[in-house]
């Protein structure tokens, strides 16, 4: 279910994992010329690991289910069907509680 065409299957930095082994993998459809947007298709792996967004993240689930915990103690769980924002800003945990699949679009305002 969390297959994304042709995209090679990597694990997340080790350093950032803090659950599982999870492996991801990344089939971006398109970015714009400035290359401060990008969409495409992302696949992952049950586990969990640390992240730190610049940019921010529209996530429309295609399956499985993820649970999103931020620092501030905020805690979400999405699943198939489900869409979300993740802002520029979020510290926290990304866990892949089933194999999932999600359409993204990113825009990383430039600094």
């Amino acid at each position: 279910p969390a297959d994304t065409g042709d995209a090679p299957w990597t694990p997340v930095d080790p350093g950032r994992v803090v659950g599982g082994q999870p492996r991801q993998a990344v089939a971006n459809a398109w970015s714009d010329p400035s290359n401060a947007f990008h969409c495409g298709v992302w696949a992952g792996d049950p586990g969990a690991w640390r992240v730190r967004y610049t940019e921010h993240e529209f996530c429309h689930m295609l399956a499985g289910r993820v649970r999103i915990v931020g620092d501030d103690g905020s805690e979400s769980v999405f699943g198939a069907g489900e869409s979300f924002v993740i802002p520029a800003g979020f510290v926290g945990i990304w866990e892949v509680l089933e194999p999932a699949r999600k359409l993204y679009a990113v825009y990383e305002p430039a600094t």
